[in-house]
């Protein structure tokens, strides 16, 4: 199983709308592609940096990296333009990929 892991960094004043976009518009939208299992969403708690900025963590499980590269190619540009295209820089994406082991 493979965790696509998507952490975004943002001012604290636009932490409750972006959440609630996440859940009510974005979330469906990428589990409607198919290509997840499940989701999760976490919130670090060790901002270090600033006491202003939030950051949280969308985990996404998916079966295989054949498939998270679909999601990539076929869904991902497309999406990210949408989140750009409403937060701009406002909202800072990190990506990694994971391996669950055990």
């Amino acid at each position: 199983m493979i965790i696509y892991n998507v952490t975004c960094n943002m001012h604290l004043s636009t932490a409750e709308e972006w959440l609630n976009w996440m859940k009510t518009e974005h979330l469906p939208e990428v589990m409607a592609t198919g290509c997840f299992l499940e989701f999760k969403i976490l919130r670090l708690l060790n901002n270090d940096a600033d006491d202003e900025g939030v950051n949280y963590a969308i985990q996404y499980t998916c079966e295989s990296l054949e498939t998270l590269e679909r999601y990539r190619r076929d869904f991902g540009p497309a999406l990210m333009q949408k989140t750009a295209a409403k937060y701009g820089e406002s909202v800072l994406a990190y990506r990694s990929v994971l391996e669950i082991i055990q």
